[in-house]
């Protein structure tokens, strides 16, 4: 494999050797960039969901609740601030892919992220793209894709935010971003520190939330330094170290906790030569655990896996309306652990893109991909999408794609049940979508069908568990979105509101599976006035299985959430924000895991300064 690090680096340089000869015109980039360019140019015909830096600073800063509060994402939560695992459209927690500036950073042990160990506070906005996507972003992105966005600007700026919270609980949570630019140097730095005592009381009882305690502390470093207007150079860099006792179902239970450490590094080359856009990025990636059954005893289990990534990235403009971008990369996942012993997996990938934008209001775009490997038999993956502006005020999208998820190192190289026959899960999906824009309302409405097999589940043999490729399920349903703007005077009120019909059936027991509800709806009504500002948010949660056989005696009940905020704006440049939220305010009694209760009424206060 050695070699094919070697022959990929070479046809790197030597394609930014022919670029260079191209050179014909100068292409300027924007002033502010992104490291994912791929979920802008080839995700015009999915739904896109985008929360802005504003949303990110008001609200918790565990990605858990940010999505929770925004989005049609159902979480298992097994109380708060504690794992915390999606189900996007219907799948299953390792079918969500997290992408970190464009890098996929789904663990390499488990196959999921954990939403509860993700402060968003350091990132500058979160996009969420419904649908398969595993042509762009890799194994895993079959429900969607949650996107953690950094931006590198070049504007000549020196400004720095501090914000300060604090909540029930004993919450703390403390931030830092600064930011200082040139014209041609841009450096970004980010302080986050969250703790709590996570000591809630339970609604209606007399019992309280035992060995719930928590902190993280992540650092994030961007950088980017353009040696003239073809020739930019790009290094992102993210580090969390992170603590949390796990809750206790029965007081006679024994107290465990659960410590992880995670750096993600990356460093990107981009050069613009004429109609080319060539990009060599070289990522390395560490994720480790050590979890203590018992808090009092010194002995624990532990694991880790590092990955290096090697991508290159050539797009080539021909004319105005078609875009051609082969991609080619190579990873590999070197882990180790007391479970797994030591292995290494090497993957070698071919990808091709191409856009067209046939009149001013048809485009269609194109993705494949094909890896090799040793460790399974990769399939071959695509994807096609449409986009028609029938008017200025409707537009139809159409998708479809076959995507996968590879075996985790868990399910490969366990020690006590590993199963190295096992196949990558596949899925072939299909969504169509409409949009309709007006004045100040936009609303749009998708429909989609998703077709899994092969899909990995543990289940008892003889004498262990082992992972078996099993499981065959269709999930379907209808998404919306609405989004409402409306001004009287120096007034503004917003609004906006998402809604899921979601069926997710095991094909052989024809049965719902566990943990999707039927219906999820969230909306948030906003109002602003000078320099005040208030919200109402509303959460909907339908009832869900906990059983395979659905059987009605062990669901859990629907609930819904009703949130309330305040914020002020102070200062003659408007530099001081001083906000509170009270979360549950009907002190509603719920969970999203069977015996796992959440948190009745609570608040949060902030204080933040821009300067």
């Amino acid at each position: 494999m050695k070699k094919t690090i070697i022959l990929l680096l070479a046809v790197c340089f030597s394609v930014v050797s022919f670029a260079q000869t191209q050179l014909d015109s100068i292409q300027y980039l924007d002033v502010i960039e992104l490291s994912d360019i791929k979920l802008k140019a080839f995700t015009n015909t999915q739904t896109v969901l985008k929360l802005s830096d504003s949303i990110i600073k008001k609200g918790n800063p565990l990605l858990t609740h940010l999505l929770n509060n925004n989005s049609t994402i159902y979480f298992k939560e097994n109380g708060y601030g504690m794992v915390s695992s999606p189900s996007f459209r219907g799948t299953t927690a390792q079918q969500t892919a997290v992408i970190w500036n464009g890098i996929n950073i789904n663990s390499q042990l488990n196959g999921q992220t954990d939403f509860s160990t993700v402060n968003t506070k350091l990132f500058d906005n979160i996009d969420v793209r419904s649908g398969g996507g595993s042509v762009l972003y890799g194994s895993g992105a079959i429900g969607g894709s949650i996107h953690l966005n950094n931006k590198i600007a070049y504007n000549n700026t020196d400004s720095h935010y501090v914000g300060v919270n604090y909540g029930s609980f004993n919450t703390i949570n403390s931030t830092y971003k600064g930011h200082f630019s040139t014209d041609k140097l841009s450096i970004n730095a980010n302080v986050s520190y969250l703790k709590s005592d996570n000591d809630y009381d339970y609604v209606d009882s007399n019992k309280s939330n035992l060995n719930g305690q928590f902190y993280s502390n992540t650092i994030g470093l961007n950088l980017g330094y353009k040696f003239n207007d073809n020739n930019i150079i790009k290094a992102y860099s993210n580090f969390y170290d992170g603590q949390r006792h796990f809750s206790l179902q029965l007081p006679t239970e024994t107290p465990s906790k659960y410590k992880n450490r995670d750096s993600r590094n990356l460093l990107e080359y981009v050069g613009l030569f004429g109609g080319f856009t060539s990009k060599l990025k070289v990522a390395y990636l560490t994720e480790s655990y050590k979890y203590f059954s018992n808090i009092e005893r010194d002995d624990y289990t532990d694991g880790g896996v590092n990955t290096l990534i090697l991508k290159y990235d050539l797009s080539y403009k021909l004319g105005d309306n078609i875009t051609i971008n082969p991609v080619l990369d190579y990873t590999q996942n070197t882990g180790e652990g007391s479970s797994i012993g030591k292995v290494k997996r090497n993957v070698t990938g071919f990808n091709l893109l191409f856009k067209q934008e046939v009149t001013s209001n048809f485009l269609y775009e194109i993705t494949t991909r094909q890896e090799i490997t040793d460790n399974y038999k990769s399939p071959f993956l695509y994807s096609l999408g449409l986009k028609y502006d029938i008017s200025d005020a409707y537009t139809i999208t159409l998708n479809g794609s076959k995507n996968y998820r590879v075996p985790t190192f868990n399910d490969l190289y366990w020690q006590s049940g590993g199963n190295l026959d096992l196949k990558p899960e596949t899925s072939y999906q299909l969504e169509l979508g409409n949009t309709f824009t007006f004045k100040t309302v936009d609303f749009s409405v998708t429909g989609f069908y998703n077709d899994i097999t092969d899909m990995i589940r543990w289940l008892p043999t003889t004498t262990v568990w082992r992972p078996i490729n099993t499981d065959h399920v269709k999930t379907y349903g209808v998404e919306a979105q609405l989004n409402a703007t409306h001004y009287f005077g120096k007034n503004q009120l917003t609004l906006t509101s998402n809604y899921a019909y979601t069926i997710s059936e095991d094909q052989q027991r024809n049965a719902q599976l566990i943990y999707v509800p039927y219906h999820k709806a969230t909306a948030t009504l906003g109002y602003n006035y000078k320099r005040l500002s208030a919200y109402y948010q509303y959460v909907f949660v339908g009832e869900v299985f906990t059983q395979s056989d659905n059987n009605p005696k062990y669901n859990i009940d629907a609930y819904y959430l009703s949130n309330l905020g305040i914020d002020y704006t102070l200062g003659k440049k408007k530099n001081i924000t001083v906000g509170a939220q009270l979360n549950n305010i009907f002190n509603h009694n719920y969970q999203s895991v069977l015996g796992r209760f959440m948190p009745g009424t609570h608040f949060n206060t902030y204080l933040n300064f821009n300067f």
